[in-house]
């Protein structure tokens, strides 16, 4: 299979299961109120998905490393599938967190052993733009998702989390039909679990980004978990209303990521890309603030969204390029930085929001900054090594 058919295999892989992620985005906030849970437990039923990604992709980053791309990207699929299942059949709170938890530890291989395959199979000159595509997956698949899990939530709560798992179930037998492995056994790194730790990549002077990323989904996260009832409160949506506008954003960010990642990197290089998707996150972040209705919700989160979505493969494609035989290794700490993220921002946006309405998106713009000063860092360092 040469390299371009697998990636577009690839991408078709990564789009069905964030469509099936994606379905339960509008729907979970509302699901879990109707078994009891506040702002606060929503925050913890999501960052307990988080946790269990932070403690296991760098696991399944290295076992990927050692064994092959293929069958660690199939058990990664097959626990979306089994926690689907869990949730649509789950009628006490405790039956949500056991699913999201199984769900999280299984599905925590997915992300990373995707990115390392498609370190395997580019070139450092179109790494980015394959980083982007498989970005831009992930935003199509918060085209369709969101609202799918919106339209089919007027029937029934639990519906679209029954067409998730089924969903993860094609994409599963996809992957082992169509999806070739990428890493050769003689490119294996056979002593993957021996004499090595996830922090080693921090020896590399590129290790100041992996905290970068974890500002930005600190960000994101505190905005995730909060979105649906700020914009309940501002403009009145309900789980519909909020489908279509992930549904829109996604749209903007699949445009950004899967065109123009690889003709803006090229031109301005990864370093400007991220600083300018920052820039971006922050004028978006203070924008939210002023939403009123559909409209200015939708656009105004879309802005977000596309600074936002071009970050993470950029950091991605830098990182990549400097681990030699161990891309499943180090795409596997980035992972584990970006869920920390997520563990963190939903209980603190959702504690943050009973105190405040505005006080998740403030903290956000402030969070970026951090972010975009940690850049800064970076660039000097790098200057003064090369130097």
């Amino acid at each position: 299979m040469n390299n371009r058919k697998a990636l577009m295999i690839l991408f078709l892989v990564m789009f069905i299961v964030m469509v099936g992620f994606g379905i339960i985005i509008p729907v979970l906030p509302f699901y879990a109120e109707e078994l009891g849970a506040n702002s606060k437990e929503l925050g913890y039923l999501m960052a307990v998905y988080s946790l269990m990604q932070f403690l296991f992709s760098p696991m399944w980053g290295k076992i990927s490393d050692r064994i092959g791309r293929k069958p660690v990207i199939m058990i990664g699929i097959s626990g979306l599938a089994v926690s689907f299942f869990l949730m649509a059949n789950a009628n006490q709170l405790w039956m949500l967190f056991a699913a999201r938890i199984l769900g999280g530890f299984l599905s925590s291989a997915n992300m990373p052993t995707t990115m390392a395959y498609v370190a395997d199979i580019t070139t450092p000159e179109n790494r980015s733009k394959g980083m982007g595509m498989i970005g831009a997956a992930v935003g199509l698949g918060f085209v369709f998702g969101p609202a799918i899990g919106g339209i089919f939530s007027k029937y029934s709560l639990s519906l679209p989390f029954y067409i998730a798992g089924i969903l993860s179930i094609f994409t599963f037998l996809l992957v082992l039909f169509l999806l070739t492995e990428s890493l050769p056994n003689a490119n294996r790194n056979h002593d993957a679990t021996k004499g090595s730790s996830r922090w080693d990549a921090f020896s590399r002077e590129n290790g100041v980004l992996f905290f970068l990323q974890f500002f930005i989904s600190l960000s994101l996260a505190g905005l995730e978990a909060t979105f649906a009832y700020f914009t309940a409160e501002r403009a009145g949506l309900d789980s519909e209303k909020l489908g279509y506008v992930f549904m829109i954003m996604g749209l903007a960010g699949a445009f950004v990521q899967g065109g123009m990642m690889g003709p803006l990197t090229k031109k301005f290089g990864e370093g400007r890309v991220i600083q300018g998707g920052i820039i971006v996150s922050i004028i978006g972040f203070g924008l939210i603030l002023l939403t009123t209705n559909f409209l200015t919700a939708t656009i105004f989160i879309t802005v977000f969204g596309i600074g936002n979505g071009v970050i993470r493969p950029s950091v991605s494609s830098l990182l990549t390029k400097t681990a030699n035989s161990e891309q499943g290794s180090v795409t596997g700490l980035l992972s584990s930085f970006d869920s920390l993220g997520r563990i963190i921002g939903p209980p603190l946006g959702g504690a943050l929001f009973d105190l405040g309405s505005t006080l998740p998106y403030v903290s956000g713009i402030l969070l970026s900054c951090v972010a975009f000063a940690l850049f800064q860092f970076y660039k000097g360092q790098k200057e003064t090594v090369e130097g």
